[in-house]
C-alpha cells in the first residue's frame, strides 16, 4: 500500500494548499486506491484533533467551489493519519516508517528548506529513502548556487535523482501547461515563434501584498531569489525552449536547460542598463494606506522588493529578442502574465491616419488573477463607411469560448496536478538538478553584478508599478510594459 507523508503536515502550506488539493482529488476520484496520507509535525496532538483541523481547512475552500461532499470527505478522512515527530531525528522517524509500512512512500517536505539536509539524512537512516520511495522539495532550495549544492548533495546521498521532485507550483497551473500545447500542438504558432516574427517578451508577476512579518525570510532572499530565480525563469524557459522530441520528462527538461545555458551573463557594467532594483515605501494599495518595507521591518534595509531585468538569450531562435521580467510587492494589482509581442506588419496599406492605427499582434497568457490566453488581432470595424476602418479585437483562446452554454471545469489548485504526478513518478513538470543549478548560476551573476556596481534599491510608492527606472528599461528600447489585459 502506497503512502504520502506530509512533513510539516500542520503548517501553512499543508493546510492552505496541499490538503485542500488532496480533498479535491479525492472528490474527483483521482487519488490512487489504498493511498495512506500521514501528517507528520512537531505538534503533539491526536489523530482525531488533526483530522478535525484538516476538515476545518478543507471545507471552506470546497464549499466556495461548490465541491463539498460529505462522502468525499469521509473517504479522505479514512486515509488520514497523524504522527508527532522530530523529522531531523532518525530515531523519531522509526514509528513513521512503521505507519508507512512496506509500500512505496512519497514524502513532501512542506518545511523550511534549511531543514531539508537534516531531514533527508534522518529519512535515509529510518528506512524512508528506499529505491521505490520519492521525496518532493518545495523551491527555492538554498539562497544561491553554493547553498543549493550543499542541500542537494545531502538529498543526493539519500535519494537518486529520479526519486527527487523539486516542485515549482507555477508549473502546475493549467494555463502554463496549455502554453506547451499551444506552441507544439498548432502549426500556426511555432513557425512564428522566433526572432523573425516576435519583437519582445514580457513576464510580469505583480503582488499587492507587502512582506509584513515575513521580513526575516525576505531579507535573506529578496525579490530576485524569491521570485525571479524560482518562478519567472521557469516561465521564460517554457516560452523560449526548442521543441522537445517528445513529452518524456528528460526530453522537456533538456530543452529548458539549454535555454538557461544560453542566457547572457549580466556584468557590473551592465547592471544599471539592464536591471532595476526597487523597495516600496509608504503608499496606497487598493484604497488602503500601507507602510513601507523599512517601516514594517523596523529599520533600514537594502533588500529589494521589486526587480526588473532584461534577459537576452544568445541562440539562433532568440538573438535580438529581449525578454523583460518584472516582479514586486505592493504593486497596484495582483497580476501574473506572459506577453508575446509580435513585430508590426512590414508595410501597411491601411495606415492613412483616418483608417485607424494598426497595432502589432499580441499574445497574452494570463495566470493570475484569472487564467486565460488571448490573441489581439486587427479587424475591420462593422459598418458601410467606404473608408475601411480598422480596430484591434481580443480573441480568447481559453476553454469554453466555443461552448458558452457549458460550465468550464473547476479551476484547480496547481498542487493537484503536481501531487498526482509525484505519486505517479512523472517528473515532467518538476525541476531537475542541473536545471536548478543553471538558474542559480545566472541569478548569482545578477546579484554579484549589483554588489560590484554598489547598486542599491530605488524607492517606489506602494500602489505603483515600481521605480520609474522600470519604465525606462523598456522606453530606452522604444517599447513599453503591457498596461492592460490583452
Amino acid at each position: 500500500m502506497a503512502a504520502l507523508v506530509l512533513f510539516g503536515g500542520g503548517g501553512d502550506l499543508a493546510m492552505r494548499m496541499l490538503l485542500p488539493s488532496l480533498y479535491f482529488l479525492e472528490h474527483d476520484g483521482l487519488l490512487p486506491d489504498g493511498l495512506k496520507i500521514i501528517g507528520a509535525a512537531r505538534s503533539d496532538e491526536s489523530r482525531d484533533d488533526y483530522v478535525a483541523k484538516v476538515r476545518q481547512s478543507v471545507e471552506g475552500k470546497a464549499r466556495a467551489d461548490e465541491a463539498w461532499s460529505d462522502e468525499a470527505w469521509t473517504r479522505l478522512a479514512s486515509r488520514l493519519d497523524y504522527l508527532a515527530v522530530d523529522a531531523t531525528s532518525a530515531e523519531s522517524l522509526k514509528p513513521l516508517k512503521d505507519k508507512v509500512g512496506d509500500g512505496a512512500c512519497t514524502s513532501f517536505l512542506a518545511v523550511s528548506p534549511s531543514l531539508y539536509a537534516r531531514i533527508v539524512t534522518a529519512m535515509r537512516a529510518a528506512g524512508l529513502a528506499e529505491p521505490e520511495d520519492r521525496v518532493v522539495l518545495e523551491k527555492p532550495v538554498g539562497r544561491d548556487l553554493e547553498t543549493f549544492r550543499a542541500i542537494d548533495d545531502a538529498v543526493a546521498d539519500a535519494f537518486a535523482e529520479h526519486q527527487v521532485f523539486r516542485i515549482d507550483h507555477y508549473l502546475g497551473k493549467e494555463t502554463v501547461q496549455n502554453l506547451i500545447a499551444l506552441r507544439f500542438g498548432n502549426t500556426i504558432f511555432e513557425p512564428l515563434w522566433n526572432n523573425l516574427s516576435i519583437d519582445h517578451v514580457q513576464i510580469t508577476v505583480g503582488e499587492t501584498v507587502g512582506v509584513g512579518d515575513r521580513w526575516p525570510y525576505y531579507d535573506e532572499y529578496g525579490a530576485l531569489r524569491d521570485m525571479l530565480q524560482n518562478h519567472m525563469l521557469q516561465l521564460l524557459c517554457l516560452v523560449a525552449m526548442e521543441p522537445p522530441s517528445d513529452l518524456d520528462p528528460d526530453s522537456v527538461r533538456n530543452e529548458k536547460v539549454k535555454v538557461l545555458r544560453s542566457l547572457r551573463p549580466i556584468t557590473p557594467e551592465d547592471a544599471e542598463r539592464v536591471t532595476v532594483r526597487g523597495q516600496y515605501v509608504a503608499g496606497t494599495v487598493e484604497g488602503e494606506a500601507v507602510k513601507g518595507y523599512d517601516d514594517e521591518r523596523g529599520e533600514d534595509s537594502d533588500t529589494e522588493t521589486f526587480v526588473a531585468v532584461r534577459a537576452d538569450i544568445d541562440n539562433w531562435r532568440w538573438a535580438g529578442v529581449p525578454f523583460f521580467m518584472r516582479t514586486g510587492k505592493r504593486l497596484p494589482e495582483k497580476r501574473t502574465e506572459i506577453v508575446i509581442q509580435f513585430k508590426p506588419v512590414p508595410h501597411s496599406i491601411f495606415d492613412r491616419g483616418e483608417r485607424g492605427h494598426i497595432e502589432a499582434n499580441r499574445l497574452v497568457i494570463e495566470l493570475q488573477p484569472e487564467e486565460d490566453i488571448s490573441l489581439s488581432v486587427m479587424n475591420k470595424k462593422p459598418g458601410l463607411d467606404q473608408r475601411m476602418q480598422l480596430q484591434p479585437i481580443r480573441m480568447s483562446l481559453s476553454w469554453g469560448q466555443n461552448d458558452r452554454d457549458d460550465r468550464p471545469p473547476r479551476r484547480r489548485i496547481a498542487y493537484e496536478r503536481l501531487l498526482l504526478d509525484a505519486l505517479a513518478g512523472d517528473s515532467t513538470l518538476f525541476v531537475r538538478r542541473d536545471e536548478a543549478e543553471q538558474a542559480w548560476k545566472w541569478v548569482d551573476e545578477v546579484s554579484e553584478a549589483w554588489q560590484g556596481a554598489a547598486f542599491r534599491p530605488k524607492e517606489y510608492a506602494a500602489g505603483t508599478w515600481g521605480p520609474e527606472e522600470a519604465d525606462l528599461l523598456l522606453e530606452r528600447t522604444g517599447r513599453e510594459w503591457n498596461t492592460g489585459h490583452g
